[in-house]
């Protein structure tokens, strides 16, 4: 594939068509129209709002340990949006917005980080996996997932979201080295967001860039500019087209930034200097977007103000839902684990009821 062979991550080049100031690199032209750019900036910007509630309420304890997607808005939208009803993602703890984009209510989403096992059901016909919390374990459902759709000769294609931390994990390196003997219609797409929790990139793998991990497993790798909606929105079409035409996995590396803590029970402050945030703050992907469309026209704050406002008005009807069901009962933990309950889940749920009835 052409792109793949132009970027290739040894020749350490990052893929990128707009710039921060919100003009496309020279030669470049954008892969979304006008209207469609639009739309998936309003999208982004419900995202951020949406994310933004959910620190407030968790804060005010209303809700549990929560980890936010703020700054990585661009990675999960870009490339969820190319995706068909019959593909699958599986997402690790940050994927608001690729859940979001996959058709997962936000009542649904805040339900999980409220502790209701409901949250972790996907609508009848959505093929988005609950939340992994264990870290990098994910990406091998998604390359078995792919590998059965193959032997079927389903043309679907399976994303699996994780951090730059999951890539020192095993089960992500067992999960690269299936995909590629196997030739899997798998997207591997590492958001590296700087820090895994409170470990830097730069002592978290001494690879140049996280990209070329692939090289080892027979498969296609680039990094991207996580932060340029354009870009994530090409590599992962042309990664989808390849993947669909039986040409086998790629590992998308999104360079972007964390902004916030890595959950709501961590301090970044204790590993990180403002100065750190301040150089990252005008890569912002929102900023450079509404830079570009302010140059096409189509944004001015009063727009910004309509947009935030109806926003608004959908995340509040989704609170209000979400906090209007009664509290879960706790055999819910057990209940849901498998199709019917096995005799130890039996026993351990009775010993709960017990305990908390004396």
């Amino acid at each position: 594939m052409g792109m793949f062979e132009d970027d290739h991550p040894l020749k350490g080049e990052m893929f990128q068509i707009l710039k921060p100031d919100g003009t496309l690199q020279s030669g470049m032209k954008p892969p979304l129209s006008d209207q469609e750019t639009f739309h998936l900036y309003q999208k982004m910007v419900f995202i951020r709002l949406a994310d933004q509630r959910a620190l407030m309420l968790q804060r005010q304890g209303r809700m549990g340990t929560y980890a936010p997607i703020w700054g990585q808005e661009a990675c999960q939208v870009g490339s969820a949006v190319l995706l068909q009803r019959e593909d699958w993602i599986f997402p690790a703890f940050r994927e608001l917005g690729a859940t979001l984009m996959m058709g997962i209510p936000l009542k649904t989403i805040y339900l999980y980080w409220m502790g209701y096992e409901e949250g972790s059901r996907a609508p009848q016909g959505i093929n988005v996996l609950p939340v992994s919390i264990p870290v990098g374990t994910h990406p091998l459902h998604a390359v078995g997932t792919a590998w059965a759709a193959k032997i079927r000769g389903d043309q679907i294609v399976t994303v699996a979201y994780f951090g730059d931390g999951a890539t020192s994990k095993g089960d992500f390196h067992e999960a690269m080295n299936f995909a590629g003997v196997f030739r899997t219609p798998t997207i591997f797409f590492c958001q590296n967001n700087q820090f895994a929790i409170s470990v830097p990139r730069k002592i978290q793998t001494a690879s140049k860039t996280i990209a070329q991990k692939a090289i080892a497993y027979g498969m296609d790798g680039i990094q991207v500019d996580g932060n340029d909606l354009f870009a994530v929105y090409a590599v992962t079409k042309e990664a989808i087209h390849k993947a669909r035409s039986g040409g086998g996995a790629t590992l998308i590396e999104g360079v972007t930034y964390r902004f916030g803590p890595h959950t709501t029970a961590d301090d970044p402050t204790k590993y990180r200097k403002e100065e750190e945030i301040e150089f990252w703050k005008p890569l912002d992907p929102l900023i450079r977007l509404e830079l570009y469309l302010q140059g096409r026209g189509l944004w001015s704050e009063e727009i910004k103000k309509r947009i935030t406002d109806e926003a608004q008005k959908e995340i509040d009807q989704a609170v209000n839902e979400a906090e209007a069901l009664p509290i879960p009962e706790a055999e819910e933990i057990f209940k849901y684990v498998f199709s019917e309950m096995t005799p130890p889940l039996k026993e351990q749920m009775e010993y709960l009821k017990g305990t908390l009835s004396s």
